[in-house]
């Protein structure tokens, strides 16, 4: 059963009236919902955090859909490497989101920020907030989510991942910058509902026709059951501290400063984390399956064109349009993020109208996405290993020794310790190439030291050891005074 590939081109018209009509029905909430919210006194903080009024029903669904626009990303890790997914993109980050939920959603509500950067600055000053823009931009630039819409539409229409990435990209760029955040989070709330019944659907229709536990024992490879995938415990761990990278994550503090109290931030991210686990298992089970039933087909794209053989006509246009509202409710918040990040981050003094600006910045993240993209070869791991690494290792450390130690860490002293982790990742990473005198292969060059080692480590040992240095001298100085700088 399922023995090949095969194209979209059969999908049945009621796969096609149900994929069309859910796309309207989120136009059509996201519509509602901007007419039926009053807007605020103040434009800016409507348009980027719809005035702080978010409930706890929309906090749960934007944030969760957010989460997950890297799904063939996902696919292809279990693909290759079985339950390891599970660890690395699911187990280490509920800890994180749970050491948010009751450890620092408490404490980011005293600021009144409006984004990360906005944040730090608060805790440490001018510098510090551009030196986190910097570093958030090119983080949450959403690039993997860019590539994922690329592929889609590739799959479903047949047109090149590049063209894909590029109308697709427009597309979501013009509906986000409509409403601002409001027009994303009710999209949020239909993709959040819809993406959820789809994969249950595939897991469920799974073990209907091929049987369970069973089944994939015996048609997949051992090491799909370890943790460590075949990996070695390095090589899985690094993905824990990125995980951390939650605790910073600028798509969390949005939704928690545009919460309209800290208990909805703490009970929305239990909640979601619960929703979290289920969906996790779901799509690793989904893929799984995927890598059992066809072995020879293309990482990225097994799930995909397992699940559209497996399901029944209706369904099949349910599941498609689950897909597409995995990656759109991410590459939207992400577009949007990331245009805040440049046009209120980095470029406020520039432009006095932070709406227009945030705009027009939309369009420059969703081209740079698209850019970017091939410098990456396509590859998800690459992408989210290298931009999570810089920006889990430099960010991490100083800014939760701020909460730790508030008020001990000055504004250049933040600046120092991200900088240095940078420098030390980027030199870990590219000198054992240069000594080499290999500039072909930069893995053939590296030491068996740098091939162990990850980069990760050495920048978050960096800033660790200066921040440390720093409170260790600091430990009976009065509180930094801190500058104005908004």
């Amino acid at each position: 059963m399922l023995p090949e590939l095969t194209t979209l081109t059969y999908l049945s018209a009621l796969d096609w009236a149900v994929f069309f009509a859910i796309l309207a029905l989120t136009a059509g909430v996201a519509i509602y919902g901007n007419l039926r919210l009053k807007k605020g006194g103040n434009k800016a903080l409507d348009y980027l955090l719809m005035g702080r009024r978010l409930t706890l029903p929309l906090f749960v669904a934007t944030l969760v859909a957010t989460w997950y626009g890297g799904i063939f990303g996902v696919n292809e890790i279990t693909f290759n490497y079985g339950i390891y997914n599970f660890v690395t993109q699911g187990a280490f980050w509920y800890i994180a989101y749970l050491i948010f939920a009751f450890f620092i959603a408490g404490k980011i509500a005293k600021y009144n920020s409006l984004t990360l950067p906005d944040l730090a600055g608060s805790m440490f000053g001018p510098r510090a907030s551009k030196v986190a823009a910097v570093f958030t931009f090119f983080y949450i630039t959403p690039i993997a989510y860019a590539l994922s819409l690329g592929m889609f539409l590739n799959m479903v229409f047949g047109i090149s991942i590049l063209s894909g990435m590029i109308y697709g990209t427009l597309f979501a760029c013009l509906y986000s910058v409509w409403g601002g955040f409001k027009s994303v989070v009710f999209s949020d709330l239909v993709q959040f509902f819809v993406m959820c019944i789809s994969v249950l659907l595939v897991v469920l229709f799974s073990i209907h026709t091929f049987g369970g536990m069973e089944f994939l024992k015996a048609n997949l490879p051992a090491s799909h059951f370890s943790i460590t995938g075949g990996n070695g415990i390095m090589n899985t761990l690094i993905w824990g501290f990125i995980a951390l990278s939650a605790l910073i994550d600028p798509s969390f503090y949005q939704r928690c400063f545009a919460a309209q109290s800290p208990s909805v931030v703490k009970k929305g991210i239990i909640i979601s984390t619960c929703i979290w686990f289920c969906f996790d298992l779901c799509t690793t089970a989904g893929s799984l399956y995927a890598r059992a039933v066809l072995p020879q087909a293309q990482p990225g794209e097994a799930y995909f064109f397992y699940a559209i053989q497996l399901l029944p006509n209706g369904l099949k246009g349910f599941f498609v349009a689950g897909i597409l509202a995995i990656i759109l409710s991410t590459l939207n918040s992400f577009l949007f993020i990331a245009s805040n990040t440049l046009s209120f981050d980095l470029l406020r003094t520039r432009f006095k109208n932070v709406v227009f600006s945030n705009r027009v910045a939309l369009f420059v993240v969703g081209g740079l996405a698209v850019f970017m993209a091939g410098i990456f070869h396509g590859s998800f791991k690459e992408i989210w290993l290298t931009l999570g690494s810089y920006f889990s290792a430099c960010l991490l450390a100083p800014i939760l020794m701020g909460y730790i130690f508030p008020g001990k860490i000055s504004d250049n002293q933040f600046v120092l310790a991200s900088l240095s982790s940078a420098a030390g990742m980027t030199l870990w990473r590219f000198l054992p190439r240069w000594l080499a005198g290999n500039t072909d292969n930069w893995q053939a060059g590296l030491s068996g030291a740098a091939q162990t080692l990850d980069p990760f480590y050495i920048g978050l040992a960096i800033g660790l050891i200066i921040l440390f240095i720093i409170c260790l001298q600091q430990k009976n100085e009065k509180t930094i005074k801190r500058i104005t700088y908004r």
